[in-house]
């Protein structure tokens, strides 16, 4: 009983070979090669991915971490006079801007299988101060008033604000933020043309 199901099994594999042996090839590839399939398929990833880039709004793509060392000065009268030297770290996030981001600013070539991305400019997102890690030293008589060295808090936050902004717009730090962007774009266009089944398009990411 058993050798005759191998047997059945054997004559069904034998007649499948000999059926794709003899039959036309050139309709068989003809059909898998179809462009007209290949084209919407590909329209609909890239349209599916712009939007949900485009929902994204934001896209974190680059965060540096920094340290700002400030002093600010208040004086009263010409007289009394108060200093404060803060040191305190900080993180400061790139983004790029998607929510203007359509159908426009991706750009297919069929021939060359290649997907281009126009992508905005980072842009910096709201400084996040760590003011537990920070380190404060207050002098001069006005330190003897709390309202006083409050003030010179204040002061110095904003000193400290200005002077990481100033330094998250560095060269070095906008092209490791720019080239990370870019990557980050590409992964999120490539991923989906993979699972669709299109390995061989390559996304190329540039910046208007």
């Amino acid at each position: 009983m058993i050798g005759g199901r191998g047997a059945l099994i054997a004559t069904h594999i034998g007649a499948a070979a000999i059926g794709f042996a003899v039959a036309p090839r050139e309709i068989l590839d003809h059909d898998v090669k179809h462009s007209g399939y290949f084209q919407v398929d590909t329209k609909k990833v890239l349209s599916t991915t712009v939007d949900s880039l485009h929902n994204e709004n934001k896209l974190l793509v680059f965060s540096y971490k920094g340290t700002a060392s400030v002093t600010a000065e208040r004086s009263v009268w010409w007289i009394l006079g108060g200093h404060q030297d803060l040191i305190v770290p900080a993180v400061v996030p790139y983004y790029l801007d998607l929510s203007q981001l359509t159908l426009g600013d991706v750009s297919y070539n069929e021939k060359q299988k290649i997907v281009t991305v126009s992508l905005p400019r980072p842009v910096l997102g709201d400084i996040a101060f760590q003011p537990e890690n920070a380190t404060t030293i207050n002098g001069g008589l006005l330190s003897w008033s709390q309202e006083q060295v409050d003030a010179l808090n204040k002061m110095n936050y904003s000193n400290a604000r200005r002077a990481m902004i100033k330094q998250a717009q560095g060269e070095g730090l906008i092209s490791a933020a720019r080239r990370q962007a870019k990557a980050n774009v590409t992964a999120y266009f490539e991923i989906p043309l993979r699972i669709a089944g299109q390995p061989d398009v390559r996304v190329v990411s540039v910046f208007r």
